[in-house]
């Protein structure tokens, strides 16, 4: 009798662990493709049609703070710094004196050269008044036409002499000059790379960098359909207008505007990218080389742009996309995009007018998926 009321235990088991895997594979069929769903049941979206429209806006790009001049001071003669003239971060001088190596063993050089272009100027003389003497004789034929020849070439001999000792005086006073380093134009000069008794190379060693200062110069790129806008700008000349702004962190505004000093010669085939070139004033040394801003460029007159919310939008390794509907069908398409205003955003490329988006429902579509629409609110685009 125990054995058989285990036995039915058993089975009740079995039945009520079937019932229950039975009701969630009918529960999840529903869900996941079982009896019941249906995948071409149309999804309830909300969609809009896209439009352009007149806009005021900044765009912003992130741009780099440069030096219109610099340049990085290295040793032109070896030796040792014997002095240093001026403090780091000064503000210096065209022909202010920086740095001195060794100048008195390049002088010392300078006048051992000097003395050996006078032995050779004293033996010149000597030749010449050998030859002409012997021209003489020549003449009366009291003189072999041999020794003649050999005073005419013992004189040109001691102008070859002359002539090199020149060179070595010229070479010599060319290291005298660079053993005192000056600054090559008014600019900022940086913090010493050598000290004091540091021993440099000739073109090699690093001693400093010097860059101007005001104005400072912002370089950023831009896209190769942008260049025929710019263009437009650059032949405009405006100056100490508002086209053109610097903000850091967001929040930070320079408070002076640019000009539009030049594009770069050719676009980068690599990135489709163009450099373009803003220069600031700096009175105040605010700007300083390197610095990283967002360079702000206004539209001063309201231009046709393509608009969408930016909810209507997602984002996928870093590319961003929408579903465009066409019929109760959507598919799903690569853009570009711009400015955000307000809450909606600017699409650069990849939307044309009057082509429908999926504002609403687009985390519930996928490619290829039907559709069942709704008109989205009429909002008013906030522009800025």
């Amino acid at each position: 009798m125990k054995y058989h009321l285990s036995k039915t235990l058993q089975a009740i088991i079995i039945i009520a662990i079937l019932s229950v895997l039975i009701s969630l594979m009918s529960c999840g069929g529903k869900q996941q493709g079982g009896p019941g769903y249906d995948p071409n049941a149309p999804v309830s979206v909300t969609t809009k049609p896209v439009s352009l429209e007149a806009v005021s806006y900044s765009e912003s790009y992130p741009g780099t703070v440069v030096a219109l001049n610099q340049i990085e001071l290295r040793a032109q003669v070896s030796g040792f710094v014997t002095a240093i003239y001026f403090k780091d971060g000064d503000h210096v001088s065209k022909g202010q004196k920086l740095y001195s190596i060794d100048p008195q063993l390049y002088a010392a050089n300078y006048d051992q050269a000097q003395a050996n272009l006078s032995v050779q100027e004293t033996n010149l003389v000597k030749a010449q008044k050998d030859a002409d003497r012997y021209h003489e004789l020549e003449k009366n034929d009291a003189i072999a036409k041999q020794q003649v020849d050999y005073a005419d070439a013992a004189l040109e001999s001691a102008k070859k002499q002359v002539e090199a000792a020149r060179a070595a005086v010229r070479g010599v006073q060319t290291n005298v000059k660079y053993a005192t380093i000056t600054a090559p134009f008014d600019g900022t000069i940086g913090i010493s790379q050598v000290k004091v008794g540091a021993a440099v190379t000739q073109g090699q060693t690093l001693l400093n960098t010097v860059s101007t200062d005001d104005p400072m110069a912002v370089d950023f790129t831009i896209d190769q359909k942008e260049i025929y806008r710019f263009n437009k700008l650059l032949a405009e000349k405006k100056h100490n207008d508002s086209t053109f702004t610097i903000a850091f962190n967001k929040t930070d505004v320079y408070p002076y505007p640019g000009k539009l000093s030049f594009l770069d010669r050719a676009v980068d085939p690599q990135t489709a990218t163009l450099k373009v070139r803003v220069e600031f004033p700096n009175k105040s040394n605010i700007l300083r080389a390197g610095m990283s801003c967002d360079i702000r460029v206004n539209n001063s007159s309201p231009i046709p742009v393509v608009l969408i919310p930016y909810k209507a939008v997602t984002e996928q390794l870093g590319e961003y996309f929408v579903y465009v509907a066409t019929g109760d069908k959507v598919s799903q398409r690569k853009v570009i995009l711009g400015t955000h205003i307000g809450t909606n955003v600017i699409v650069k490329d990849g939307l044309k007018d009057k082509e429908v988006v999926v504002v609403e429902g687009v985390q519930k579509v996928r490619e290829g998926s039907t559709i069942q629409t709704g008109a989205a609110e009429a909002k008013p685009a906030a522009h800025k």
